[in-house]
């Protein structure tokens, strides 16, 4: 009778182990951090040769820096700034904000990009990652043309 007393207790120890094991596991999981978080600001409407302002707010949540290049890209060609590139070192308690400034005269599909890329003296002490998941981030707006 001893002996069964001694299985049951253990077998309770067993299960309550497996159990904090699982609650550890499940907490491991669900620690999924954004690789990139964009917002992007610009009007909805414009009238024709009028100067537009497009801001792009990028933010991390990973705990590395990246180096990033951004820039847009348009469904019809536009000159001037809004060809810009950036390229800067995006870390998670240091969010990024590029702008650009340009004239359309017709609606316009505008894809703000984000690649993150491997480029030196960028970054401090050229410590950054790159993503395995993926390296290209984009949104896409409309603006329209009165």
């Amino acid at each position: 009778m001893h002996f069964l007393q001694l299985q049951l207790r253990a077998s309770h120890v067993t299960l309550l182990l497996v159990f904090c094991l699982l609650l550890g596991t499940n907490k491991a999981q669900e620690d999924t951090r954004q690789v990139m978080i964009m917002d992007l600001q610009m009007p909805q409407t414009t009238r024709a040769n009028e100067e537009v302002t497009v801001k792009l707010v990028v933010k991390t949540e990973l705990r590395e820096c990246m180096v990033i290049k951004t820039y847009l890209v348009s469904s019809t060609p536009i000159d001037g700034p809004f060809n810009y590139r950036f390229t800067g070192c995006l870390c998670e308690d240091y969010p990024r904000t590029f702008y650009w400034d340009f004239q359309t005269n017709s609606t316009v599909t505008i894809a703000a990009v984000v690649d993150v890329i491997r480029q030196l003296n960028i970054c401090p002490n050229n410590k950054a990652v790159i993503p395995i998941e993926a390296n290209r981030f984009h949104i896409l707006r409309t603006l329209y043309t009165n």
